[in-house]
């Protein structure tokens, strides 16, 4: 199976509980662009990313708004199936996707013999907040190039892949929409902002795919800005 990385859930756990889990759970497997939980539904199971990526978006007076990305080794589902209410979001595989499902028993009863299990419940759940917040601090203080660039950064901390040149790249497919909604501005204006970055020289995009050129001055762009 695979190694997760560190501050997942899965590779938060102990490797042998981790695979344990894993293997107690039922594999599914879905296509890119698939909806693996919609928002709104009562359903309760819950997902471990075995592999692949999912993006997390919730609509707000009819507008979808991308509320992060979750990589292999984490959990989605788990609010829903914890506090059983309807599903507050909609999980969509950015990719060929692999994961591990539980019902919410099964779920419930492993987190009742592993209380460090539902500590690092606790904390996910947490940083999707603190993630949350700074998106909306973001819409009310920068320009749009500089919420573009604070959210570019924090992407490429979680799912980029280093290439030879230096460069970093997204391993998550995004589109101009994708962005528009998660910095919350419209898509002409992402169109603008992107090409910012490109003068800038800090990224380079093609379809579906963005390669950051120069992190440590992505970062530094962001926190000029940030003071």
């Amino acid at each position: 199976m695979a190694a997760w990385a560190e501050g997942t859930f899965l590779g938060s756990l102990p490797e042998e509980v981790a695979q344990t889990l894993v293997s107690s759970s039922r594999r599914r497997d879905f296509e890119a662009g698939r909806t693996i939980l919609r928002e709104g539904l009562a359903d309760t199971h819950v997902f471990l990313l075995i592999s692949g990526f999912v993006k997390v978006t919730t609509a707000v007076e009819g507008i979808e708004t991308l509320l992060g990305i979750r990589l292999p080794g984490e959990v989605v589902g788990e609010i829903g199936a914890l506090t059983r209410e309807p599903r507050n979001a909609t999980v969509i595989a950015c990719g060929p996707l692999t994961v591990g499902q539980l019902s919410r028993g099964e779920f419930e009863a492993f987190l009742r013999q592993r209380p460090d299990a539902s500590a690092l419940i606790a904390a996910a759940v947490s940083r999707q907040l603190r993630w949350a917040n700074r998106r909306r601090t973001d819409f009310a203080v920068f320009p749009a190039h500089v919420r573009l660039a604070r959210v570019l950064a924090e992407i490429a901390e979680v799912c980029g892949r280093q290439r030879p040149d230096g460069s970093v790249e997204l391993l998550v497919p995004l589109t101009q929409l994708d962005l528009a909604a998660m910095i919350g501005i419209a898509q002409a204006t992402v169109q603008k902002a992107i090409q910012e970055l490109r003068d800038q020289k800090l990224i380079h995009t093609g379809y579906r795919q963005i390669i950051i050129t120069d992190l440590a001055n992505l970062r530094v762009t962001t926190d000029k800005n940030s003071r």
